[in-house]
């Protein structure tokens, strides 16, 4: 996926934090088609699939980690 850009270690680890823990959070993220989506959801897994890296919310929704905005009131952009 030549357009990923991988996002910083510490935001990562805070999605696997939460993963880890169940919490039931409110994720902002883009969609392929550049619109914005909101989903309250548990992050259940974090993982990495053709070259890029990718959360699951409650097993169903993916989302590349790199369209994430805000997730449980912490924006991916405060680590950058």
């Amino acid at each position: 996926m030549s357009d990923y850009q991988p996002v910083n270690c510490e935001f990562h680890d805070v999605l696997e934090s939460l993963a880890t823990r169940r919490k039931r959070i409110v994720v902002q993220y883009r969609t392929d088609d550049g619109s914005l989506h909101s989903a309250e959801s548990v992050i259940t897994d974090v993982f990495a699939k053709s070259g890029a890296d990718w959360l699951s919310l409650d097993g169903v929704t993916t989302v590349r980690l790199d369209h994430i905005h805000i997730v449980d009131g912490i924006a991916k952009t405060d680590f950058d």
